[in-house]
């Protein structure tokens, strides 16, 4: 391929259930009670409480068109089995056909019934719309897919049915699947990383999906075996072209399994289908594997051990949490995971990991650390030798050794854009591989540095961004997927893409596709870092709001406890992969702060700029 000379070495209603006295009469319409504690009434999509149980009635004899529309709706957020009060307000052909487990719908508050309209001599029934503001979807897959907020409109259909006690009205037609309010969602749902292997290499990924809270109302699986379950189906059709599977196709939990619990040694037997019989030590080990990181988050006891049995009982494979690891996106990095910054001479300084006390900040050795070279933005590199600098006018793009003194050699990227359409701050992936976009508004590009060191190559996206201009790019440890920030008409918002790989090694092409929205509700993005294996840290505001600080899912979902404490004018924020580290980020106003856990931000230094963890 010919030289590009523009770049040194690249290539071209709700009723509430009360308990009275003893006797615990019921009164008409949706219980709410917490597994521990007193007893309370609670109004369908209050805010979420994965404490709170919801339980449903059935319609009462006689009971009102208004009724069967606000009873069903209410039921629809409990988790009774199989949804069965639910479709005791439905006609008996709608319930066969009714897949609440199919889809759900989730609104920013509890759907709202609107006047209901009579029908006419062809359909004496009654139409009931529905009205609410639609934030997301979970597919059959159990995974979420966010959207920009909208007007919801759909109808609930009525009709008269013939019964025991004479006419009844039901419902006989109705949206596909599940319709809650964010904070029903919120109480019945939990989010849960699977984990399968990089393609082609022995690396996890997380494939965040949505499991019940509690018993799945459908399969009457605790929430443990739900998330086996979901592993074990397979990754979701977003993240499947770039990742593996180690269990056989079909491989299933064992027929009847609706529990998987913890010996008292924190260790969990699983018991498998036929299918995967057959398969040899090595595979059955990296299946453990995959089940121990799925259940790492999910359970309050720590998952130490995972032994997989055969469909006869016997035993195929035994692997300790210890053993996993070796699999973890970041192993085999050696790394501190220091805390890097541009101090106010533009010189790379670095604060050593695992001090609780804020120690004066050291430069780093080499010319990034010298002043041979002043920067403007810097990524440090995985394993913490070496650095990628931009320029203070965002022209260049310099790599360097900073764990030595070596000389500072040429740029290995130019831009020729104008002003503040250069380079942007550098990102490292877990392969060891550097990402740059430059923003020349003449010749955009999004570029990777195979080893930070070799020829640099064109990203194609695919689809194109249509006229958006990167911002930032942001790529995760597994090396699998990547946030971009994009700027268009004034608003920047915040996308993942999927990085996918083609072709021999020493030819391969590379393309980001099928990006998606990671905080379709915030107006606009500042700043962004990844977090974990599948959450960022986002600064941006919504519309009309102030500028906040705070957690998302790469899917698009907020993070528990999302917010974090206020802090003015943020440039840049940077996370560690290893979410027990404490946040930094450059506030125009306070300087370089950190975060710990637990407390409010403390100041670093009073002048520096571009903080970073290696990545």
């Amino acid at each position: 391929m010919g030289a590009d000379p523009r770049r040194q070495g690249r290539a071209g209603g709700a009723r509430a259930v009360a308990l009275l006295g003893a006797s615990g009469v019921l009164l008409a319409g949706c219980a709410s009670m917490p597994d521990s504690g007193d007893v309370h009434p609670v109004k369908a999509s209050q805010r979420g409480d994965s404490q709170v149980r919801v339980y449903a009635v059935q319609p009462r004899k006689g009971a009102t068109p208004d009724e069967i529309v606000t009873g069903f709706l209410e039921a629809m957020t409990s988790d009774d089995s199989n949804f069965a009060t639910a479709r005791s307000y439905l006609t008996p052909e709608t319930s066969q056909k009714w897949r609440p487990e199919a889809s759900t719908t989730v609104l920013e508050a509890a759907p709202v019934p609107g006047m209901p309209v009579l029908g006419d001599r062809d359909d004496p029934g009654m139409n009931y719309p529905l009205f609410g503001r639609q934030i997301a979807t979970v597919d059959s897959q159990r995974a979420y897919q966010p959207v920009t907020p909208a007007d919801y409109r759909r109808t609930i259909h009525l009709s008269q049915q013939s019964g025991p006690d004479g006419k009844e009205w039901r419902i006989d037609s109705l949206p596909p699947g599940l319709l809650l309010g964010a904070s029903d969602f919120e109480r019945n749902y939990v989010s849960v990383n699977k984990y399968y292997f990089a393609s082609g290499r022995s690396v996890m990924v997380a494939d965040p999906v949505y499991i019940r809270q509690r018993q799945d109302p459908v399969t009457r699986q605790d929430p443990v075996t739900q998330a086996v379950s979901a592993l074990l189906e397979g990754p979701t059709n977003w993240l499947k072209p770039v990742v593996e599977s180690r269990f056989p196709t079909g491989t299933a939990l064992k027929k009847g399994t609706r529990s998987l619990s913890f010996d008292d040694r924190n260790g969990l037997r699983v018991p498998l289908n036929g299918k995967a019989s057959g398969v040899g030590r090595p595979q059955c080990t990296r299946m453990a594997a995959q089940i121990l990181f799925t259940l790492k988050d999910l359970s309050s006891s720590r998952a130490e051990q995972v032994e997989l049995l055969r469909s006869d009982g016997s035993q195929l494979c035994v692997l300790t949490a210890g053993q996993a690891e070796e699999y973890a996106p970041d192993h085999g990095s050696d790394t501190h995971d220091n805390q890097y910054f541009v101090d106010e001479k533009h010189r790379l300084a670095l604060l050593a990991a695992g001090t609780k006390e804020i120690g004066a900040p050291q430069n780093v050795p080499g010319p990034f650390g010298d002043g041979a070279l002043s920067m403007s933005s810097v990524a440090v590199s995985r394993d913490e030798r070496t650095a990628a600098a931009v320029s203070p006018d965002g022209s260049k793009l310099y790599v360097a050794s900073i764990t030595s003194g070596t000389e500072l050699g040429g740029p290995l990227v130019t831009s020729r854009g104008k002003g503040g359409n250069r380079l942007s701050a550098p990102s490292w992936d877990g392969r060891g591989d550097l990402w740059v976009a430059d923003r020349d508004a003449a010749d955009p590009a999004l570029m990777r540095v195979p080893g930070g060191e070799e020829t640099p190559q064109d990203v194609k996206i695919v689809p194109g961004l249509d006229g958006a201009r990167i911002e930032a790019v942001k790529v995760s440890a597994d090396g699998v997927r990547v946030a971009l920030l994009l700027t268009k008409d004034g608003r920047t918002t915040l996308k993942i893409g999927r990085v996918e790989r083609h072709g021999p090694s020493d030819d391969l092409a590379v393309t980001v596709t099928e990006l998606r929205p990671a905080a379709p509700q915030l107006e606009t993005v500042t700043a962004v870092s990844w977090a974990g294996p599948s959450r960022l840290v986002v600064v941006g505001k919504e519309s009309g709001g102030v500028q906040q600080v705070r957690y998302m899912q790469t899917d698009g979902s907020t993070s528990p406890n999302a917010i974090l404490p206020g802090l003015n004018q943020v440039k840049a924020v940077a996370a560690s992969d290893d979410e027990s580290r404490p946040l930094v980020a450059h506030s125009e106003e306070d300087g370089i702060v950190r975060l710990p856990a637990g407390a409010n931000w403390q100041t670093v230094v009073e002048k520096g700029s571009s903080p970073v963890y290696p990545g």
